[in-house]
């Protein structure tokens, strides 16, 4: 687990879908904000796991200590740059 790594939410684009809060297998978001996306416990985030991020519709999410050039698939760079698993077996 990650302690200068986890999902950071730019709310002013977030459409509070909850698709990030239900498909993180790590327990980091509040499930019970759900659909708002709360980090919780960023400390359970895979370090290098992109899994929510890949996942926005929007590119509301980004990372805390991203140096793989990782950016959201909405994003403007290529958003299969960086995309390495973090090995927990979801779809990260």
């Amino acid at each position: 687990m990650a302690k200068r790594w986890y999902p950071v939410v730019d709310y002013s684009i977030c459409i509070e879908c909850g698709t990030c809060v239900e498909k993180c297998p790590h327990g980091v978001y509040d499930r019970t904000k759900s659909p708002s996306p709360v980090v919780k416990n960023p400390v359970a985030c895979v370090d290098h796991c992109h899994g929510c991020g890949n996942r926005c519709p929007v590119g509301a999410i980004t990372y805390v200590g991203d140096d793989t050039g990782w950016t959201p698939p909405k994003g403007k760079k290529d958003s299969k740059a960086g995309q390495g698993g973090c090995s927990c077996g979801g779809c990260c």
